[in-house]
């Protein structure tokens, strides 16, 4: 299973856990009771953009921490109509009947022309949402790049400081790009269709040489297909180097509509669990992950720094318009706005 918290906290932890008021108090104390109210709130803080909410997030989070990082964390991509909500559905609600508490984080696509989300999941997961053992969190992916909204992770570990064990992350389904869930969750698990290409055609998939498991979906509309892109698929992953030399992605073939391989499914994600972590690797993937998040916040604080820069503010219209009207060069626009940093 997941880290021990002896393994993954400073002995000085307890001296950056900051002070809370009386309401985010109550959000820490609500979620660690595992009450859904102060869970949806703290993700909603958690996802605003207000500086004061982020600073309160901030401290939120430093008071959760100790409790999170207890789930297995399960990442779920492919492509639209490959059936993941469906998917995720039937294996919630597998989850649930052998005693598990499921959180499944979906990330929704916001239009690029309004910037709207249609959050439409729990709609498309209409039994598992009526389940008190699951919490489902649509969120908008808002630009995010990946397949993720931009605060997956926090809300990945404010669902676990709540007590659910096994996380479940589904992208927007827009295709290869869809990599960044791989870097926050235990195994990525990439859904394909059958008929959907050659062998050929699954070498060129970038997405195929970062995934742990691969399952083609809707067999019962035809095995034999479904048979042929399973070998396809096989074959094409022998051109791969794995990340871990003690893991070779296994192809399976289900019928999530028909909850049909599902257990198999998830007997897959244990054993590659029981694999990795004898191994030191389970542990190893989540500090590299963790170092990479502080590092894409850094990033992240370095460009809202920028923008708010007085000078940056005062000739960014400018020079955009200069470099639109082929008056000056990117490089030059660029190197005059980061010398204001200096």
């Amino acid at each position: 299973m997941p880290m021990n918290k002896s393994e993954r906290l400073p002995e000085s932890r307890a001296d950056f856990v900051p002070e809370l008021d009386a309401a985010d108090r109550a959000l820490v104390d609500g979620v660690l009771a595992g009450q859904l109210r102060p869970l949806a709130k703290t993700i909603t803080l958690i996802e605003s953009s207000r500086e004061d909410h982020q600073a309160r997030a901030h401290k939120v989070m430093e008071a959760l921490l100790p409790a999170s990082g207890n789930a297995l964390r399960v990442g779920i991509s492919g492509v639209p109509g490959v059936g993941k909500s469906t998917f995720i559905e039937a294996l919630g609600l597998y989850l649930i009947e052998q005693g598990h508490r499921v959180a499944v984080l979906a990330v929704d696509p916001s239009s690029s022309v309004t910037g709207g989300s249609i959050l439409g999941d729990k709609t498309r997961m209409e039994l598992l949402s009526q389940r008190t053992e699951a919490y489902i969190r649509p969120s908008p992916s808002a630009g995010s790049l990946g397949g993720v909204a931009a605060k997956t992770r926090e809300t990945m570990l404010v669902c676990e400081a709540a007590g659910f064990d096994v996380i479940i992350v589904e992208t927007v389904g827009v295709g290869q790009s869809e990599t960044a869930v791989a870097g926050m969750t235990d195994i990525f698990c990439l859904l394909q269709l059958p008929n959907a290409g050659d062998d050929l055609q699954a070498i060129k998939k970038g997405i195929m040489e970062i995934a742990d498991l691969i399952v083609i979906n809707k067999a019962d509309i035809d095995p034999r297909a479904a048979q042929l892109a399973k070998s396809q698929m096989k074959s094409a992953l022998m051109m791969f180097r794995h990340a871990s030399p003690h893991w070779t992605p296994p192809v399976l073939t289900l019928s999530a509509l028909q909850k049909d391989g599902v257990a198999g499914f998830w007997d897959e994600v244990k054993r590659y669990r029981d694999t990795l972590v004898p191994t030191g690797e389970f542990d190893a993937k989540r500090r590299h992950q963790a170092l990479a998040w502080m590092w894409e916040m850094i990033d992240s604080g370095l460009r809202s720094r920028f923008r708010d820069h007085p000078r940056v503010r005062a000739d960014l219209a400018p020079l955009q318009a200069a470099v639109e009207q082929g008056t000056t060069t990117p490089a030059a626009a660029a190197a005059r706005l980061l010398g204001y940093l200096s």
